[in-house]
């Protein structure tokens, strides 16, 4: 039976880079990246049948199961069922070298309750704590989503609602990049967490307006992936996971430059920006390799002045109604 959620924050780990996000990850790697997290007090995870159709689960269960079931969160998602197929292609829908499962949307109580006993045996474990609706937003469907938000409010939902009530499950929530499909669950259904991509970080301030307060009125809490914004706050070049706009490319270095002149790194400031929100449960940062993790824990401990944020908020960079820490 699993209990109310522990968040075990603030730190946690996203799992797509785990299901060869991009480029493959050896697997050598992949488990260096769990221990190293393991090792550096991370105890939120984050996983999905969609990275890698199945592939980070199975290394993400693989690396869990050796440790005590009750000292860490594990979350997945619903949404997509797997299905066996034959000469895929090398890459589908960003994932490279993926498991050979096509990938089929399903937003329905039986969907649901498929995906998480599929979940259950990729991972190997006697739980899930959380689980997410994956991808019900007009990024994956289009202008179709606001009916598969209907499909999914009257039945994953509706399921998962019952698996908490009977302790099945720690809680349930969206798992999106966007805001709009989360105001919509929030008006119509009782989640417990919001898994938000992107929507809240050093560069976009979306969620700050009306999700964090409808958040804070409901008692939700809020996970936040994509804090450097797949890349761009991380010295990459794309956000929101395509090439990034001139303009934000601009935002990025004004705001590198402030961070350089109090000695700061980006990605410390980035990450201890999305953790300082008190909505905010965790930050879920990917890693690809053990010193990527190491990395991202010393971002979040690094020593940041003052003055910093109140010179990123002097020039618009951090807007006046933003926490920092």
């Amino acid at each position: 039976m699993s209990a109310a959620p522990d968040w075990h924050g603030p730190l946690g780990m996203g799992g797509a880079p785990l299901g060869n996000l991009f480029a493959p990850v050896a697997e050598a790697d992949a488990a260096a990246s769990l221990d190293a997290a393991w090792d550096a007090g991370i105890r939120h995870y984050d996983t999905a049948p969609h990275y890698g159709a199945g592939l980070s689960e199975l290394r993400m269960g693989a690396a869990l199961r050796q440790r005590p079931r009750d000292s860490f969160t594990l979350s997945t998602k619903v949404g997509r069922l797997l299905r066996a197929a034959r000469d895929l292609p090398e890459e589908v829908e960003g994932f490279v070298h993926a498991l050979p499962f096509q990938r089929r949307f399903d937003y329905s109580a039986a969907g649901a309750a498929r995906s998480i006993e599929d979940s259950l045996a990729r991972t190997g474990l006697s739980r899930i704590d959380l689980v997410y609706i994956h991808d019900v937003s007009a990024d994956w469907h289009g202008p179709a989503w606001t009916y598969r938000m209907r499909e999914a409010l009257e039945g994953a939902a509706v399921y998962l609602t019952e698996l908490r009530r009977q302790g099945v499950i720690g809680g349930w929530g969206l798992g999106v990049n966007g805001v709009e499909p989360c105001l919509e669950a929030l008006e119509h259904a009782r989640p417990d967490v919001l898994l938000v991509a992107g929507r809240y970080t050093l560069l976009d301030h979306t969620a700050l307006a009306q999700l964090f307060p409808a958040c804070a009125a409901r008692g939700v809490r809020c996970v936040l992936g994509g804090p450097y914004n797949s890349g761009l706050l991380a010295g990459g070049t794309t956000f929101n996971y395509e090439t990034a706009p001139a303009e934000m490319v601009a935002r990025a270095q004004t705001i590198a430059a402030v961070c350089a002149r109090h000695q700061v790194d980006v990605k410390a400031a980035a990450l201890q920006f999305c953790a300082a929100h008190p909505v905010v449960a965790a930050v879920i940062p990917g890693a690809r390799n053990a010193a990527e993790v190491r990395q991202n824990a010393a971002m979040l401990a690094a020593p940041i002045p003052g003055a910093l944020w109140r010179d990123l908020r002097a020039t618009g960079l951090v807007p006046d109604g933003a926490p920092t820490p």
